[in-house]
């Protein structure tokens, strides 16, 4: 029988793979594909702020989990020769989106692991 750490890790996994999957379908569908990357880019802070504030530190697969899927649908829809919204679509310009888009994520899950340890550990005051 898998221990509770075990069950965590999966279910991390899972919603790390799931709010991926949804993200990416936003950023490839909503209107077309022309949605505004400010809108991805608020999406992935504000999943990776949560992640770190409910789960601290040991989210930060469940974040490396869902930022994943962005780069690897644009490296997936190039390689195939799909059209995509990346322009200039190159793995140069897919290489900087994955290196912007991880800043972003691991960024959200430091604010989230701050705001984690602020509301969850004693101030000593009392």
């Amino acid at each position: 029988m898998p221990s509770f750490t075990q069950k965590s890790f999966a279910f991390r996994t899972a919603f790390g793979m799931i709010v991926g999957v949804a993200i990416s379908i936003v950023d490839n569908f909503a209107f077309k594909g022309e949605i505004s990357p400010i809108v991805i880019i608020a999406l992935l802070f504000t999943v990776s702020t949560c992640v770190g504030a409910i789960w601290g530190l040991s989210g930060w697969f469940a974040v490396v989990v869902t930022w994943m899927w962005l780069p690897i649908t644009h490296l997936v829809k190039h390689i195939l020769g799909l059209t995509d919204t990346l322009h200039p679509n190159t793995y140069t310009s897919i290489l900087m989106l994955a290196t912007f888009t991880f800043v972003i994520a691991a960024i959200g899950i430091g604010c989230g692991v701050l705001i984690h340890r602020h509301t969850t550990h004693s101030t000593g005051n009392g």
